[in-house]
């Protein structure tokens, strides 16, 4: 969220003051990320260190608590606890937001710095012991299996059908939809694909682990004494891991794309065999979300004009050459074509 939320600065350091038993000072807003639905605020405190608030104001699941903090709990350090309150919940209550409090960390994204040859084997290593993990039956019962759900395709769907017919006053609105009936061909073939594919994965047999399931480079927080953290574990799913490893190399943000930085990786993650088939339907269905949600945003949504106008940019980014659709659609066609990827590393 780029938009400061109405709450008063007073109210959230009075909530975090109570809720966790801390002297805080001061709660800054930091507009950082793409998802409207979160807040997140530096809360600096009198002798006690500085601590990163997340405030999440629709759509909130217990599990992209529970799942980090079991995770931390199970040794695996590139995990930044969510903290207990002062009677040891890992969230509470403000405004129609959840509240979760977390230690701060200074350091930058994978979108904003490269990581170095060791963090990639770090980060590999670290997101095979995920895959790896053996949930107990209370907290496994909570997360959701995947379906390949039609759910996002038909929203692009309905989507593609209002910029055809609507006429926007709005400029963003207006500017999306213009930008949609030039694309027209190409999204249609994006969700087309998506939905074959998903028919076909549907007849295969899967072998789930538990996924972050947006683990791009953004939401790697790169420590600025050489650390890696996996953070923002808002949609955690069972999956096959190649829900994980289509980040790998997908170019997410223009990033990862350097084939020497993917062999480092799965040095790290260990011999595996990668399922063309759930790598290319996973590409391409991550476009398809994409692009229901940030028209979600932009056309329906009461978000500010920063943050709408990023989700154009992020929109029509897809585009370009080179970017997320290309390689999504080349991964398809070495699917066509019978491409049989090596078994890694």
């Amino acid at each position: 969220m780029l938009e400061k939320p109405s709450i008063p600065d007073e109210r959230i350091i009075e909530q975090v003051s109570q809720s966790y038993g801390l002297p805080v000072a001061k709660a800054v807003f930091l507009p950082l990320g793409a998802d409207v639905d979160s807040a997140v605020y530096r809360i600096e405190t009198d002798g006690s260190g500085a601590f990163f608030l997340k405030l999440r104001k629709e759509n909130f699941e217990e599990t992209s608590i529970l799942i980090p903090r079991y995770l931390y709990d199970c040794g695996i350090q590139q995990i930044i606890p969510p903290l207990k309150t002062v009677d040891s919940r890992l969230w509470s209550g403000l405004d129609g937001f959840t509240c979760v409090l977390y230690p701060f960390i200074e350091g930058r994204s994978g979108f904003e710095a490269d990581l170095t040859g060791e963090q990639w084997i770090a980060f590999g290593a670290a997101l095979r012991r995920i895959h790896s993990i053996k949930l107990p039956p209370e907290l496994h019962s909570k997360v959701a299996g995947e379906t390949f759900s039609p759910h996002w395709r038909e929203r692009v769907r309905r989507y593609q059908a209002l910029v055809e017919q609507a006429r926007f006053d709005d400029p963003i609105s207006a500017k999306l939809a213009d930008f949609m009936r030039a694309h027209r061909a190409e999204i249609s073939h994006l969700v087309d694909r998506a939905w074959e594919l998903a028919g076909e994965m549907q007849s295969q047999p899967l072998e789930p682990v538990l996924c972050h399931s947006d683990i791009h480079a953004g939401n790697v927080l790169l420590a600025e004494n050489g650390p890696l953290y996996i953070v923002d574990w808002d949609n955690p799913i069972l999956a096959p891991k190649e829900r994980d490893l289509m980040f790998i190399g997908g170019g997410i943000g223009e990033t990862w794309t350097d084939p020497r930085n993917e062999e480092l990786f799965y040095q790290g993650y260990g011999s595996t065999e990668i399922d063309l088939l759930a790598l290319a339907y996973y590409r391409i269905e991550r476009i398809v979300i994409d692009i229901a949600e940030f028209c979600e945003q932009i056309l329906m949504s009461g978000s500010g004009d920063d943050d709408r106008e990023q989700a154009f940019r992020f929109f029509t980014g897809q585009f370009a050459l080179g970017d997320v659709i290309e390689i999504a659609l080349r991964t398809d066609q070495q699917l066509h074509e019978g491409f049989s990827p090596p078994r890694l590393p």
